[in-house]
């Protein structure tokens, strides 16, 4: 693959070091380029709109604007791309809010480096990607009231529904068009519509939520 098609990615962390620690692991890897960095939240905010990566990775502790105030901030100007969060900080209450303000994975800084480029690659495919100790944490807190939950299901289609299944198997949109026979862009739709019917944010968020849903 050449780099000219490879997923590009954005950087935001305001360590010198660690950036260019990921620099290096990225520019070893043909499917993945780097097409910029920042040093803040204000600079991402900026390069997302310039560069429109596929994926972004964000720390979580910066100076001024922090990880979360960013993440929150992109995707209500409508960012699109895959979010990561990239930190030392496993605190569950951390963990949770990145996932509930959109964050598509939550990856710790301490993780060994071949294991963080394949969590890096799985996010590309459209996979839900964590670090192995802050599963068990996602998943006991981030169930829904009831209430909440018995009612959104009412309000979906039936091919949302479906979808939202395929969510919940980690399954990526162009695999999901390929299950149902739709186009990429049908299920993007879809997704954005189930999203905002069940108040949620994020694929992750959703397919939490579908589990813990099926295990009442």
């Amino acid at each position: 693959m050449s780099k000219e098609q490879a997923v590009s990615i954005l950087m935001v962390d305001d360590h010198p070091l660690l950036r260019k620690g990921l620099r290096q692991l990225i520019e070893f890897e043909d499917e993945l380029t780097l097409v910029g960095e920042a040093s803040s939240g204000a600079e991402a905010l900026e390069l997302a709109k310039q560069c429109e990566p596929d994926l972004i990775t964000l720390d979580l502790n910066m100076q001024g604007m922090d990880g979360l105030e960013t993440l929150r901030t992109l995707r209500a100007q409508g960012e699109t791309a895959r979010i990561l969060m990239l930190t030392v900080s496993d605190n569950d209450e951390d963990v949770i809010e990145a996932i509930k303000s959109g964050a598509d994975g939550y990856l710790l800084k301490d993780m060994d480096p071949d294991e963080l480029i394949e969590k890096i690659k799985e996010a590309t495919l459209g996979k839900m990607v964590m670090s192995e100790k802050l599963t068990e944490v996602l998943a006991t807190a981030l169930r829904k009231p009831d209430r909440k939950g018995n009612n959104g299901i009412s309000l979906l289609t039936s091919r949302e529904l479906e979808i939202l299944k395929l969510i919940a198997k980690g399954l990526s949109n162009k695999l999901i068009a390929r299950e149902l026979d739709i186009s990429d862009g049908t299920v993007k739709v879809h997704v954005k519509h189930l999203l905002k019917k069940l108040q949620l944010k994020s694929r992750v968020e959703a397919a939490v939520w579908m589990v813990n849903y099926q295990a009442r």
